[in-house]
């Protein structure tokens, strides 16, 4: 496997994961559309995370996220879920000049599944170790 189809690997696990996680959340068929505004985690909305990311501040939003999501809480979950996916989908230069890789994504991401109780998701993932 070359380096590069790994990270594409990586994205595409966590695009799937998401929708099956909002499938089983919710109880119906995940449609991409601009959710970012529906979502909050602690009463701050997803889109302030989202554009956290892409002003380069990745490890601050997750630190923020992490401090303050209500893992019971399924709305919270999936916002935070729609973050690692949102995360996934920058380039790996992107990443690497604001000190974050896609291994961080998908070990942010399945510490999330571990935290709220979706750990079953985790066997979608092939783990190479």
């Amino acid at each position: 496997m070359y380096f590069t189809d790994e990270k594409d690997y990586i994205m595409r696990m966590i695009k799937e994961m998401v929708r099956v996680l909002f499938s089983l959340i919710f109880g119906k068929k995940y449609v991409s559309v601009e959710l970012e505004n529906k979502y909050e985690i602690s009463g701050k909305n997803l889109k302030d995370f989202l554009d956290m990311i892409d002003s380069g501040k990745i490890n601050e939003a997750e630190n923020i996220l992490l401090d303050s999501i209500d893992y019971t809480d399924r709305n919270e979950v999936m916002a935070a879920a729609l973050f690692y996916q949102y995360l996934s989908e920058k380039d790996s230069e992107f990443l690497k000049n604001n000190n974050y890789t896609k291994e961080e994504v998908l070990s942010g991401f399945k510490q999330l599944l571990m935290q709220s109780g979706y750990t079953d998701l985790l066997c979608l993932v092939k783990d190479e170790e």
